[in-house]
């Protein structure tokens, strides 16, 4: 598995990474101390795994740096990392294409939590985005179920390939990507895609994050 840091703290990036090699055999990580070095490395590179990013980069960061590279490489997922928690920094960098988002202020035990969920291609999300406030409704509904609730991709009624649609779908990959990937037509994407939203019940890729992250599905 190849995975590419992003954080200007050399310090951060060699701590994430020490975290990282027990949990993933044959693990190759880079590690870049801005967007533009990393959008240099990835180009250099070419595809890789898992992109984790800090949003308090100097030069291009937030929001603005995770659209970027979602733009340049998007087949590529991106999780964000970030000092700051709150639920709307958190949309914001959902709404810009991330698959996750850790906060740097988690104690060990979670970040190392969090940091397995998503090399196992699960989603992590802070507890802040499942409390009331902007998007609340369908998306808020499903983020409410308590943790017994949990639900396996099997239980929501979906069938192999519409869960092929929903994890590229949560990795902010355009429909047209999408086709390319699975071979598939325009129409029926967009099929697929309708049934994945319902089968969550809620209606945008954001909300859709939200609610995967809630229910606990994994995709390994």
């Amino acid at each position: 598995m190849k995975v590419l840091l992003i954080d200007d703290h050399a310090m951060f990036r060699e701590g994430i990474a020490l975290l990282l090699r027990p949990l993933v055999a044959e693990l190759q990580i880079s590690e870049a101390g801005s967007c533009e070095q990393a959008l240099a490395l990835l180009a250099e590179l070419g595809a890789v795994d898992l992109v984790l990013m800090d949003l308090g980069l100097p030069g291009i960061s937030g929001v603005e740096g995770i659209a970027l590279l979602r733009e340049r490489f998007p087949e590529t997922p991106v999780v964000a990392l970030s000092s700051s928690d709150d639920k709307a920094t958190v949309l914001r960098a959902l709404d810009a294409g991330a698959m996750g988002f850790i906060p740097k202020s988690a104690n060990s035990a979670i970040l190392i939590q969090a940091l397995r969920l998503v090399m196992a291609k699960g989603i992590y999300l802070p507890p802040s985005v499942f409390l009331g406030g902007r998007d609340s409704g369908p998306a808020e509904a499903a983020a409410s179920a308590p943790a017994s609730e949990k639900k396996s991709l099997q239980t929501l009624g979906l069938s192999p390939r519409q869960i092929e649609v929903l994890y590229l779908l949560l990795q902010g990959k355009s429909a047209k990507l999408i086709c390319r990937e699975l071979d598939l037509s325009a129409s029926t994407v967009k099929a697929h895609t309708s049934s994945v939203l319902r089968a969550l019940n809620v209606t945008t890729r954001t909300q859709a994050v939200v609610a995967a992250s809630r229910l606990g599905l994994r995709f390994d």
